[in-house]
Protein backbone atom coordinates (compact mmCIF):
# COMPACT_ATOMS: atom_id res chain seq x y z
CA UNK A 1 0.00 0.00 0.00
CA UNK A 2 1.08 3.42 -0.97
CA UNK A 3 0.78 6.64 1.59
CA UNK A 4 -1.16 9.64 0.13
CA UNK A 5 -2.80 12.74 0.92
CA UNK A 6 -6.34 13.33 -0.33
CA UNK A 7 -8.38 16.97 -0.06
CA UNK A 8 -11.44 16.69 2.40
CA UNK A 9 -14.23 19.52 2.72
CA UNK A 10 -16.88 18.90 5.20
CA UNK A 11 -19.48 20.83 3.14
CA UNK A 12 -22.08 23.76 4.88
CA UNK A 13 -24.91 21.44 5.52
CA UNK A 14 -22.83 19.06 7.33
CA UNK A 15 -20.71 22.01 9.45
CA UNK A 16 -24.30 24.02 10.44
CA UNK A 17 -25.83 20.56 11.09
CA UNK A 18 -22.92 20.54 13.89
CA UNK A 19 -20.83 17.10 12.05
CA UNK A 20 -17.33 17.91 12.07
CA UNK A 21 -16.62 16.08 15.12
CA UNK A 22 -18.60 13.29 14.27
CA UNK A 23 -16.80 13.34 10.56
CA UNK A 24 -13.37 13.74 11.92
CA UNK A 25 -13.85 10.98 14.54
CA UNK A 26 -14.65 8.69 11.96
CA UNK A 27 -11.45 9.67 9.67
CA UNK A 28 -9.41 9.21 12.82
CA UNK A 29 -11.48 5.79 13.92
CA UNK A 30 -10.16 4.29 9.94
CA UNK A 31 -6.98 5.13 10.52
CA UNK A 32 -7.06 8.70 8.52
CA UNK A 33 -4.55 11.07 9.89
CA UNK A 34 -4.98 14.97 9.65
CA UNK A 35 -1.97 17.13 8.18
CA UNK A 36 -3.84 20.31 7.51
CA UNK A 37 -6.92 21.71 8.48
CA UNK A 38 -9.08 25.18 8.59
CA UNK A 39 -12.52 26.42 7.93
CA UNK A 40 -13.45 29.16 5.47
CA UNK A 41 -16.02 30.26 3.72
CA UNK A 42 -15.35 30.41 0.25
CA UNK A 43 -15.73 33.20 -2.28
CA UNK A 44 -17.84 32.70 -5.32
CA UNK A 45 -14.62 32.86 -7.43
CA UNK A 46 -12.88 30.40 -5.44
CA UNK A 47 -15.63 27.86 -5.72
CA UNK A 48 -16.02 28.68 -9.42
CA UNK A 49 -12.20 27.90 -9.66
CA UNK A 50 -12.42 24.95 -7.24
CA UNK A 51 -15.18 23.30 -9.46
CA UNK A 52 -14.05 24.53 -13.08
CA UNK A 53 -14.50 21.20 -14.78
CA UNK A 54 -18.09 20.78 -14.07
CA UNK A 55 -18.47 24.65 -15.69
CA UNK A 56 -20.38 23.18 -18.47
CA UNK A 57 -22.80 21.19 -16.64
CA UNK A 58 -26.25 21.97 -15.53
CA UNK A 59 -25.89 22.14 -11.95
CA UNK A 60 -22.38 24.73 -11.61
CA UNK A 61 -24.18 27.41 -10.57
CA UNK A 62 -26.84 26.00 -7.81
CA UNK A 63 -23.24 24.13 -6.24
CA UNK A 64 -21.14 27.37 -6.50
CA UNK A 65 -24.10 28.94 -4.45
CA UNK A 66 -24.68 26.12 -2.06
CA UNK A 67 -20.71 25.66 -1.02
CA UNK A 68 -21.10 29.80 -0.98
CA UNK A 69 -23.52 29.53 1.79
CA UNK A 70 -21.49 28.76 4.58
CA UNK A 71 -18.41 27.18 6.48
CA UNK A 72 -16.65 24.75 5.37
CA UNK A 73 -13.97 22.97 6.78
CA UNK A 74 -10.97 21.90 4.41
CA UNK A 75 -8.84 18.96 5.78
CA UNK A 76 -5.71 17.25 4.21
CA UNK A 77 -5.84 13.41 5.02
CA UNK A 78 -3.25 10.85 4.75
CA UNK A 79 -2.55 7.16 5.41
CA UNK A 80 -2.04 4.12 2.96
CA UNK A 81 -4.15 4.88 0.37
CA UNK A 82 -5.85 7.69 1.45
CA UNK A 83 -7.78 8.31 -1.80
CA UNK A 84 -9.25 5.20 -2.40
CA UNK A 85 -9.63 4.79 2.01
CA UNK A 86 -11.42 8.39 1.97
CA UNK A 87 -13.75 8.00 -1.12
CA UNK A 88 -14.97 4.48 0.61
CA UNK A 89 -15.75 6.04 4.23
CA UNK A 90 -17.64 8.86 2.54
CA UNK A 91 -19.83 6.52 0.35
CA UNK A 92 -21.66 7.34 -3.12
CA UNK A 93 -22.27 11.00 -4.42
CA UNK A 94 -26.03 10.36 -4.31
CA UNK A 95 -27.05 9.84 -0.81
CA UNK A 96 -29.59 7.77 -2.17
CA UNK A 97 -26.86 5.25 -3.60
CA UNK A 98 -24.51 5.89 -0.28
CA UNK A 99 -24.56 2.72 2.28
CA UNK A 100 -26.21 3.53 5.71
CA UNK A 101 -22.90 3.61 7.38
CA UNK A 102 -20.76 6.04 5.06
CA UNK A 103 -20.74 9.78 6.16
CA UNK A 104 -22.72 10.79 2.85
CA UNK A 105 -25.41 8.47 4.17
CA UNK A 106 -25.74 9.38 7.59
CA UNK A 107 -25.22 13.19 6.96
CA UNK A 108 -26.30 14.24 3.23
CA UNK A 109 -29.31 16.15 2.93
CA UNK A 110 -29.40 15.90 -0.66
CA UNK A 111 -27.19 15.33 -3.88
CA UNK A 112 -25.46 18.58 -3.56
CA UNK A 113 -25.62 18.78 0.24
CA UNK A 114 -23.84 15.61 0.06
CA UNK A 115 -22.01 16.61 3.70
CA UNK A 116 -18.24 15.49 2.44
CA UNK A 117 -16.35 16.03 -0.82
CA UNK A 118 -13.18 14.02 -1.33
CA UNK A 119 -10.66 13.75 -3.75
CA UNK A 120 -11.31 10.94 -6.57
CA UNK A 121 -7.29 10.51 -7.83
CA UNK A 122 -3.92 11.77 -7.01
CA UNK A 123 -3.32 13.91 -9.16
CA UNK A 124 -6.80 15.52 -8.39
CA UNK A 125 -5.62 15.37 -4.83
CA UNK A 126 -2.48 16.88 -5.77
CA UNK A 127 -4.23 19.80 -7.40
CA UNK A 128 -6.96 20.10 -4.89
CA UNK A 129 -4.61 20.32 -1.82
CA UNK A 130 -2.66 22.80 -3.39
CA UNK A 131 -5.75 24.72 -4.39
CA UNK A 132 -6.45 25.12 -0.54
CA UNK A 133 -3.50 24.98 1.04
CA UNK A 134 -0.02 26.38 0.89
CA UNK A 135 3.45 24.13 1.75
CA UNK A 136 3.78 25.95 4.68
CA UNK A 137 0.12 25.21 6.27
CA UNK A 138 0.79 21.19 5.22
CA UNK A 139 2.57 18.70 8.21
CA UNK A 140 3.74 15.23 7.37
CA UNK A 141 2.77 12.77 9.60
CA UNK A 142 4.03 9.68 7.80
Amino acid sequence: MQKEKTLCIIKPNAVSDNNIGNIIARYEKEGLRISAIKMAVLTKEKAEGFYIEHKERPFFSSLVTFMTSGVIVLMVLEGEDAVTKNRKIMGATNPVDAAPNTLRGLYARSMEANAVHGSDSIPSAEREISYFFTPEELYNRF
